[in-house]
This record gives structure tokens, C-alpha cells and sequence, in this order.
């Protein structure tokens, strides 16, 4: 079976969330009938979605084989004062990870940006060598471009299961994405809400969304309010119809049950004419990391 028959289209993305909402969110999620939960080490919630997936467990909600999860390692950024993990760090931030999550194995394991230009290939062989010990099912990145793949290319070497990106309406990634779909890289995206007036608005939430974006977002004229009053939808489920119609795996977060039926519980199809209108909403760059887009690495 491939890759892109096993991640399920839509999981339940964790970050900002504190690890006692990732304990509510994910049990929550899997009762509704997600089964796809992603999490990393940096968001220091993986205890929180372990007990999550416990009571989910517990109650005989699912079995471990029915869930899809994904962790990520955090490559280390000599930037902010953070050495790269070597080979060895790597196997041991996976270790750490499963002993937080009380899971055996991990279905998905990624490097979580290219920030590691020294030990980027030490890290890859890491997870490769997890891959073939039956720790992890498949090996990942996030936040990668092709430069970067290209030197896994280079190295000889098989190219990630995953790319986890940054991938909505406003920044639509097309070179990295038909580069992914050429090379049989599953391609997961992330942020799929970002042009909601809604998104990230609690103080700390930072993005690199700018006063323009917000207005647009925030106004009647927007395309995403005008397809949604035209399909008879929320806003929210035209901007993960678009990602799924494109065939890429879905994240999105919410700390609200009536959210999480809404991200999971729709079923329509954006019509031709209406997805070309959406592929013109096209910005460019990321706009999640308020430090600056981490596709930008070199």
C-alpha cells in the first residue's frame, strides 16, 4: 500500500496547543473519527496528545493500528544558539519522543525544517536507519525545498515518504509542489486556514501576515466568503476542499469541538471554474513563521 493511501486526508494539528489541550483535542478528535494526529517535540505536547490517545484507547474508541501519528525532531539551528543534532541526537530525540508519547513506534517521524545545513544528510541517513528498525513507518521532513531534496538526490539516497509544508491559497508553493508530485513525495500541508480574518488572533499568535491580508480576509468581497455563501459552507471547509481536491493531506487546529466537526464533516466539490479563481489568490511565500519562511534556508 502507498504513502498516499495510508495518511489519512484530514489529522488534527497540535501546535500552540498546550499539552492540556492536546490531551482534550486529540481524544476529542478520535471520538469524531479522526485518526490522524500530528505533533513534535518543540511544541512540548506530546505528553498531552499521549493522554489523549490513552482514554481513546481506554474506551475502546480505536486500536493503536487504527491511528496515524506524527512527531517531528527539531534539527537544531546554529542561529539561535542551538547546535545540529547529529546521527546519534536524532535516534535519541525519537526515543525521547515515543517515551512522552507511550507509543512503541510512530507512523510518521519528520525533520522538522532544514535549519541543519552541516548534519542535514546525518539526520536523513537517522531516520532511514529508524525507518529499517520498525520504529517509525515512514520517514518525513518538514519545511524542506528542492534544493534540499536534491542533496538527499545527490547523497544516493531515498527521497522523503513526506514533505510537510506550509500550503494554502495564499502561498501555493507551485515549483515545490509539482517537484513532490514528480518525485512521488506525499506532500502534507499545514496552515490551511491562514487566510481567515479569524486565524491567529490570541495575543502571541505571530505570522508574518501583514494589516492588507488582514483587511482582506476581514472583508465581505473576499472569495473565500463568496464561495462559501455559493456552496452553502463555511469559509473554512472551501479552504480545506481546495487542499483536499488537490490531493494534499489536511492539519487543521482548532481548540473547539464544533470546530473540529466542521474541519471533518463536509462533503462538496469546488467546481473547475472556481478553483482556477482560487489559484490566482496565489501571494507567494510562507506566512506561518514569524521569523521568516523556513523554505527559505539554504
Amino acid at each position: 500500500m502507498t504513502i498516499h493511501s495510508k495518511i489519512p486526508g484530514i489529522g488534527l494539528g497540535t501546535y500552540m496547543m498546550s499539552p492540556e489541550e492536546a490531551e482534550e483535542m486529540t481524544y476529542e478528535a478520535i471520538k469524531i473519527g479522526y485518526r490522524h494526529i500530528d505533533t513534535a517535540e518543540v511544541y512540548r505536547n506530546e505528553q498531552g496528545v499521549a493522554k489523549g490517545i490513552e482514554r481513546s484507547l481506554s474506551e475502546g474508541l480505536v486500536t493503536r493500528s487504527d491511528l496515524f501519528i506524527t512527531t517531528k525532531v527539531f534539527p537544531g539551528n546554529e542561529m539561535w544558539g542551538q547546535s545540529q543534532k547529529t546521527f546519534d541526537d536524532v535516534m535519541e530525540s525519537l526515543d525521547n519522543s515515543l517515551k512522552r508519547l507511550k507509543l512503541e513506534y510512530v507512523d510518521l517521524y519528520l525533520i522538522h525544517s532544514a535549519h541543519a545545513d552541516k548534519t542535514r544528510i546525518e539526520q536523513w541517513k537517522a531516520l532511514l536507519e529508524l525507518k529499517s528498525n520498525d520504529k517509525i513507518v515512514y520517514a518525513g521532513v518538514a519545511n524542506w525545498n528542492i534544493k534540499h531534496l536534491q542533496e538527499i538526490n545527490d547523497a544516493d539516497l531515498p527521497l522523503p515518504d513526506t514533505n510537510q509544508i506550509e500550503l494554502h491559497p495564499w502561498a501555493q508553493q507551485p515549483e515545490l509542489v509539482k517537484y513532490l508530485q514528480d518525485n512521488n513525495v506525499h506532500i502534507i500541508a499545514y496552515s490551511s486556514l491562514v487566510p481567515l480574518s479569524t486565524w491567529r488572533k490570541k495575543d502571541g499568535e505571530n505570522s508574518l501576515k501583514t494589516q492588507d491580508m488582514e483587511n482582506e480576509g476581514s472583508s465581505e468581497e473576499s472569495l473565500f466568503k463568496i464561495l462559501a455563501n455559493k456552496y452553502n459552507v463555511k469559509e473554512s471547509q472551501i479552504l480545506l476542499q481546495w487542499a483536499l481536491q488537490l490531493k494534499y493531506a489536511i492539519l487543521p487546529k482548532t481548540i473547539k469541538i464544533s470546530r473540529l466537526h466542521e474541519n471533518f464533516h463536509f462533503s462538496f466539490v469546488i467546481e473547475e471554474e472556481d478553483m482556477l479563481l482560487i489559484e490566482n489568490e496565489n501571494k507567494g511565500g510562507g506566512i506561518t513563521w514569524e521569523w521568516g519562511d523556513p523554505l527559505l534556508v539554504e
